[in-house]
């Protein structure tokens, strides 16, 4: 097997690897990379469709799935495969994303309706036939749905971590990382230079500090990505049994509908249905208005406050220093997020003021630090190859390096565009 890196290498985004199997390629990933704002979205190296026997998505966030409509302009068909929950959050997103950023994509709404009638639901443990391969979801811990991938052809095997968090979280179940024998291991490096906060941490300092909040009355806004933070923010408050409401907005509310539908995906259900069912759910902007007085807990995207109700909740509330923002979602650079966690300013209505409200950052990161990544690559068995992708020049390079000296692996940080045989 030859693996073709498209994107991902030294940086977060676009994620894209094409495995030919003796002339039958298979696509895992073809994701966009989102830039500061109003620079155009950036994408995989272009990949020609008909030379696919089809494509596989580990999950639905964008980096990992918003490019795969343009492999259906003109009305090409190809198989697609992956969980249901995992199609069904990416049409979602990718639409949302249409929407917002109109005409930065290679494709409309019609490649998106050909990219669901093409796909193939797979679940955990199934393996299925793509092309000349045969390949196998496994669980990641990472978002619903969300899969690593093990491809396999001519007796050597390939194991690829999409996003992957190893103990998984109060909503999912731990990564399923029994995969046997390995000959190239392709990982995550996003946080391979650091630990993160115990998530029992974590929680404690986010209930802490919503109790304080709702002692002085005032309300703590809680902007979050749609797609899994707001609901396992929202399981554990009901899990802590948080007893002030808790309020629910955006297009997290869509996700919870899916959510609902695919309930064997999760860790435990019945967390989730009790923290869904007694959440306050927006309906409109009136309902929104009419909501809003403390003491209460909103949960609303988007998650590092560019665009969505996010930017509505943080103009009604950052000035009131009753209330607090809590920060659970990565913030990247150039954005609002960042500007608040680094200056405790924002802008407003063209200009740039100080927040009286009492701002904290919480991890909450759906991905497996440093010491989870070595303990994952330590249980898989073989010798294997390793790429590490999906993470800065820095975090690549250092972890490969540090693979190398721990286990002896041949492994080092690809470039865009490298191709590697198996």
């Amino acid at each position: 097997m030859k693996v073709s890196v498209l994107g991902a290498a030294a940086e977060v985004g676009r994620s894209g690897f094409v495995i030919d199997c003796d002339g039958s390629k298979v696509l895992l990933d073809y994701g966009v990379m989102f830039g500061r704002r109003g620079d155009p979205p950036q994408h995989p190296i272009h990949v020609r469709p008909a030379e696919l026997a089809g494509a596989v998505i580990t999950h639905a966030h964008l980096d990992h799935s918003g490019n795969v409509p343009a492999l259906f302009g003109g009305g090409a068909g190809l198989d697609v495969y992956a969980t249901k929950p995992t199609m069904e959050l990416s049409e979602l997103l990718i639409e949302d994303m249409i929407k917002i950023d109109r005409g930065g994509q290679a494709y409309e709404r019609p490649e998106v309706a050909t990219m669901m009638a093409c796909a193939k639901y797979k679940g955990y443990r199934e393996p299925f036939q793509v092309g000349a391969a045969k390949v196998e979801l496994r669980e990641s811990g990472h978002v619903v749905g969300g899969s690593t991938v093990i491809v396999e052809h001519g007796g050597k095997r390939i194991f690829y971590t999409g996003d992957i968090n190893v103990r998984g979280s109060r909503m999912l179940r731990e990564a399923d990382l029994d995969v046997g024998d390995i000959d190239l291991l392709i990982t995550e490096s996003t946080y391979a230079l650091k630990d993160q906060a115990p998530r029992a941490e974590s929680e404690r300092g986010l209930i802490e500090f919503a109790n304080e909040v709702m002692d002085r009355k005032g309300i703590l806004f809680i902007p979050s990505f749609s797609v899994e933070r707001s609901q396992e923010i929202a399981c554990v408050l009901r899990n802590a049994n948080f007893e002030h409401r808790v309020i629910m907005d955006g297009m997290a509310l869509k996700v919870n509908d899916i959510i609902m539908d695919n309930l064997d995906y999760l860790r435990d259900p019945k967390i989730f249905e009790d923290a869904v069912g007694h959440a306050v759910s927006i309906k409109d902007h009136r309902d929104r208005r009419r909501n809003l007085e403390g003491p209460c807990v909103v949960i609303s995207p988007a998650g590092m406050l560019v665009g969505g109700n996010a930017v509505f909740y943080l103009q009604e509330m950052a000035f009131d220093d009753k209330n607090g923002i809590a920060l659970v979602s990565y913030q990247g650079e150039g954005t609002p997020g960042r500007m608040l966690l680094e200056t405790g300013k924002i802008q407003t209505r063209g200009a740039t003021k100080a927040v009286a409200a009492q701002v904290k950052k919480f991890e909450f990161s759906g991905h497996s630090g440093r010491t989870d990544l070595f303990e994952m690559v330590k249980k898989i068995g073989g010798n294997p190859k390793v790429l590490t992708v999906h993470g800065d020049a820095e975090s690549c390079e250092t972890f490969a390096r540090e693979i190398n000296e721990k286990f002896g692996h041949d492994a080092h940080a690809p470039a865009a565009g490298q191709t590697v045989e198996v």
